[in-house]
């Protein structure tokens, strides 16, 4: 057996009687790995404390890794979301598993090696290549998988990659501690140790899914499922668009829009979430306690984020994808308010309306798909997907900036504390309402996008 031929996609048609909840086991393994991009947060302070000591920027230097890792995301994501269509979603999580891994490695030497640049390079281009491709490799293949629920199949995988941090954050920090890499006197040796095992750790991790995976043989369905049988909603389309044509489309825009700043409006949270428990509620507990408890929130929000992408895009598979997002957009510009006016006075409020926001946040990734699914049907859905994940490159840049640069610019200005956030905030409010107004204007697409029905109808229900 060839490699070209092991990775094939003709080699993972399933056979009769594959079950096919043996797929979202699959995906998972690749999303829950790669999902550690969400525990950043927790390298921020140690990388602070050693490569990038005495920088009055430091906020936003130790942010660049993730940054370029999200940007890289949706343009890997675009760049090779054709690709993933057309040789299958092993081919694709072997790459991903290479590069993500990869990505770790060449950072472990940067740090090795004092050179910051190489864990920008390492983690953020060489990583989010990985991150891209791992992304979108079992998205097609899992609503090929689930016709019938479409919402509850692409949110139980990208579930995975909201609860990634819930491993990687007690694991990362755990591990940043043993080697001595904590504190005033952060050892960057240890960093480095840190990131090379976790880079090892994934790669077998990892491979479990691109061994898992199977596509669905052509004419495949469920038992007792029917396509005719489905009630159609006003935005749901049994015609299909190719990837190409997706993009000439309000309606593949203003999506776009609406990811992006719902993306946005999470990341800058999340991407921050340990050093902004601390500037909330710094004083109220020894430095080294409240570094322990901030890395807990960060573990509660991902729990959040893992949850909201599962139970809510479920939701939509009731309520439909429109009514969903008005939620997450809606709800979440006056969770927002809420913050702003309660700071750091009530926790227990602090920590459900930031739970809240992470759970629309990643419920707004979960669902997309399936959105896009009903717009443009199955058809190169992967394609399309991977295009629309550009929103997230721009977001990845929007929410790091909005946040630790006005936090930093803020701190040199001697301010402590939750004003740090009040202008981040209400720039948040304003995106999310932006992105509410765009979504009551998608409307279904116009028929000269959809693809001839003689032509490759059958195509469009192909195995990925």
């Amino acid at each position: 057996m060839t490699a070209a031929g092991f990775l094939d996609r003709s080699r993972i048609v399933a056979p009769p009687g594959w079950s096919r909840w043996l797929i979202p086991p699959a995906a998972l393994s690749i999303h829950l790995a790669i999902g550690q991009a969400y525990a950043w947060s927790v390298f921020k302070d140690p990388l602070s404390a050693t490569l990038l000591k005495g920088s009055s920027w430091s906020g936003t230097l130790s942010a660049l890794p993730f940054t370029l890792g999200i940007v890289m995301l949706g343009v890997s994501a675009a760049l090779f979301g054709t690709a993933v269509d057309h040789r299958g979603p092993r081919w694709a999580m072997v790459v991903a598993t290479a590069c993500f891994s990869a990505g770790f490695l060449i950072s472990a030497a940067g740090v090795a090696l004092g050179q910051f640049w190489l864990v920008i390079v390492g983690y953020g281009f060489v990583g989010g290549i990985g991150l891209g491709i791992g992304y979108i490799s079992p998205v097609s293949t899992l609503i090929k998988w689930f016709p019938d629920r479409p919402g509850m199949a692409t949110g139980i995988a990208i579930m995975g990659f909201g609860g990634g941090a819930l491993i990687a954050s007690p694991w990362s920090s755990s591990m940043l501690s043993a080697f001595g890499a904590t504190g005033p006197n952060a050892a960057p040796g240890g960093i480095a140790k840190t990131f090379l095992i976790m880079g090892i750790g994934y790669a077998i991790f990892m491979s479990m899914g691109w061994l898992l995976i199977r596509v669905p043989a052509d004419g495949w369905r469920p038992a007792g499922w029917n396509p005719a049988s489905v009630r159609e909603r006003p935005l749901v389309s049994t015609a299909n668009v190719s990837a190409k044509n997706a993009v000439k489309t309000p309606q593949f825009w203003l999506l776009w829009v609406v990811l992006c700043f719902n993306v946005t409006a999470g990341i800058g949270i999340l991407e921050r979430a340990a050093p902004l428990y601390q500037d909330f509620f710094r004083g109220e507990a020894p430095a080294k306690g409240l570094a322990a408890i901030a890395a807990g929130f960060v573990a509660i929000l991902s729990l959040a984020n893992m949850l909201g992408r599962f139970v809510w895009s479920s939701t939509s598979d009731l309520i439909g994808r429109k009514n969903i997002y008005r939620i997450y957009l809606g709800v979440g510009a006056m969770l927002y308010l809420v913050l702003l006016f309660v700071g750091n006075v009530n926790k227990a409020l602090f920590l459900i309306c930031a739970m809240l926001i992470l759970s629309f946040y990643g419920a707004g990734f979960a669902t997309v798909p399936a959105y896009l699914r009903d717009l443009f049907g199955t058809y190169e859905v992967g394609a399309i997907h991977g295009r629309l994940l550009t929103a997230w490159s721009v977001a990845g840049v929007l929410g790091p900036i909005i946040v630790d640069a006005l936090a930093d610019r803020q701190q040199r200005a001697g301010l402590s504390g939750p004003v740090l956030y009040t202008f981040s905030f209400d720039i948040m409010i304003a995106l999310l309402i932006v992105g509410f107004i765009c979504n009551e204007l998608i409307k279904p697409v116009d028929p000269k996008f959809h693809e001839p029905v003689s032509g490759d109808l059958a195509s469009a229900g192909r195995a990925e």
